[in-house]
């Protein structure tokens, strides 16, 4: 088991970024969640397999077909069971 956190610059917000997060993760089986900041960022927290979750990273690279992607965080976070994937208020 895997988590990490990432954070995703660019034209990430308005062009369906979180529900682009939202599907990778369900069809990769990945836990945790995904949000818009109000620094125009993208916030994810992944929990899974790390081939999983290094796929779903990769994907997140390109994004949906609107989205622009400047820069990509991945930080490796404390292993943690979550349950389902959502996606969360701004905060």
């Amino acid at each position: 088991m895997t988590s990490v956190k990432v954070i995703v610059s660019g034209r990430v917000q308005g062009v369906g970024y979180r529900w682009f997060v939202h599907g990778l993760a369900a069809e990769n089986g990945i836990t945790g969640w995904v949000r818009n900041r109000r620094d125009g960022t993208v916030e994810a927290e992944l929990h899974g397999d790390q081939v999983r979750i290094d796929r779903v990273v990769h994907a997140m690279r390109t994004g949906p077909c609107h989205a622009r992607i400047e820069a990509i965080e991945v930080l490796e976070l404390p292993e943690a069971a979550v349950e389902g994937f959502e996606i969360r208020a701004t905060a």
